[in-house]
């Protein structure tokens, strides 16, 4: 046997060997598309945390930020709001747009006003609503 021969053979013999392998992973991966379902996460129910917002995405206006299950944003005008963070629909992370001044899910663009309540399908439930306190650059998101 040449040196082409060998080649060939240990080749192929490796893709037979790692074709299931591949196909599961393509399998996998397009069960975790943004098409796909899944389930919502509940809104946190009881909730009472502190940021800092004189750094990071919350220090301008239109910025936001996603913790603990909750999104936070800061508006245009520098007020704070704060609802839970996934959509009622199927349970992805929504984003603030800020020149609206809603939130919308970017898999099937569900949207909720500044407070939460649905505005556009395909989602029916509404966003649960957190209250927001600013003293100095000290943010507390309580429910």
């Amino acid at each position: 046997m040449n040196r082409k021969d060998f080649f060939a053979k240990v080749g192929f013999g490796a893709a037979a060997a790692l074709l299931p392998a591949c196909i599961a992973g393509i399998a996998s991966s397009c069960s975790n598309d943004s098409s796909s379902t899944s389930t919502p996460v509940p809104a946190p129910a009881s909730v009472d945390f502190i940021l800092d917002v004189s750094t990071g995405s919350l220090n301008a206006n239109g910025g936001f930020l996603v913790t603990n299950g909750i999104v936070v944003a800061r508006t245009n005008l520098g007020t704070f709001i704060a609802v839970s963070a996934s959509c009622t629909h199927e349970g992805t992370n929504v984003n603030y747009n800020v020149s609206n001044n809603n939130f919308v899910c970017p898999n099937h663009n569900a949207k909720f006003s500044s407070t939460g309540v649905v505005t556009q399908g395909p989602a029916s439930t509404n966003l649960k609503q957190y209250n927001t306190s600013l003293t100095g650059n000290t943010l507390r998101v309580y429910s």
